[in-house]
């Protein structure tokens, strides 16, 4: 069924404008570093704050160093983001992440246990990988050969996948309802930690000058983390009674993050009918960018722009 619904977030996909974000990846570098800097520190900073048990911070850490998952990338199809952006941050986070997981655990772990204890299941992180790929690559075929099928393939698949994201939060919450007694400090850090993702990713996005919609899509891919390859770990190194306080964590991330996004898909599409055409920013940027790849490239950030300068120095061809 994910497969079905990755095909379908396939067929939003141009090759023009996906192959405009690996030459100039400057979106991409930025969610490279929220997803690789800010999500593990925020991790390690709340596991301090909070003064929960070694065990306990390590499950906290291990979930802010995994990369985004695919629900990323139907919510953002919902919020009116750069789907192209959306589908290039996630692949490439899942590839760098065969890296940059040891080396966050490493980093941030060493405090409470040894690195080597926590087994990462690279297998796992290849299977995701492939699994994002492929059906994205058919999709992605079907949308420049066939653009009208695609279209309406994506009706069905953006709906089916956030009916899919919301039946599996639910599921999982009845399966491992016995798991819900854990310590407070959990359920707090479990329930702010999406949305201190979600807002650091959009104001770093912001600050460098992205557009909205570009700033929506990279705290989609900040806030969302692979709740799924996180359980995975915990299951491979820890014992039944280290389970037993740690492994709600990843579930309770991962209610609280589709949460979030439910709330900001509600408040966007709402935002959406009041305004109506009112506010075309979004289109406008998107629109300019594509004068851009017309007449030469420029560069994306826009952090100097001012009045006395008009924008100079941030039309600087390349």
């Amino acid at each position: 069924m994910l497969a079905l619904v990755m095909f379908a977030m396939g067929c939003t996909v141009e090759v023009s404008k996906l192959w405009g974000h690996i030459r100039r990846p400057w979106g991409i570098f930025i969610g490279f570093l929220c997803q690789f800097g800010i999500m593990p520190f925020t991790a390690f900073a709340l596991s301090l704050a909070f003064g929960v048990l070694p065990v306990q911070a390590i499950v906290i850490i291990i979930m802010g160093c995994c990369p985004g998952g695919s629900s990323s990338n139907i919510v953002c199809y919902w919020l009116g983001g750069d789907m192209d952006l959306s589908i290039s941050m996630t692949t490439c986070s899942s590839i760098l992440a065969l890296g940059m997981m040891p080396l966050c655990l490493f980093i941030y772990t060493s405090v409470w246990t040894s690195s080597d204890a926590i087994k990462i299941p690279f297998d796992s992180i290849g299977i995701t990988l492939a699994g994002l790929l492929i059906p994205i690559s058919i999709g992605i075929f079907v949308n420049s050969r066939w653009p009208r099928i695609a279209k309406k393939i994506l009706k069905v698949g953006s709906i089916a996948g956030f009916a899919l994201i919301v039946i599996v939060a639910v599921v999982g919450g009845v399966l491992y309802q016995s798991s819900w007694v854990i310590a407070p400090s959990l359920w707090i850090i479990g329930t702010i930690y999406p949305f201190i993702g979600f807002g650091l990713g959009f104001l770093l996005a912001r600050f460098v000058g992205q557009p909205w919609y570009r700033c929506r899509t990279i705290a989609l891919e900040t806030g969302f983390q692979n709740s799924q390859l996180c359980s995975t770990i915990v299951q491979l190194s820890f014992s039944p009674a280290e389970l037993e306080v740690m492994f709600a964590f990843p579930l309770i991330y991962s209610i609280f993050q589709l949460a979030a996004a439910i709330c900001a898909v509600a408040v966007y599409q709402g935002y959406r009918r009041l305004c109506g055409n009112g506010d075309n920013s979004d289109e406008e940027a998107r629109e300019a960018e594509d004068g851009m790849k017309e007449t030469g490239y420029a560069l994306d950030n826009k952090a100097f722009d001012s009045d006395e300068l008009k924008g100079t120095y941030s039309n600087i061809k390349i």
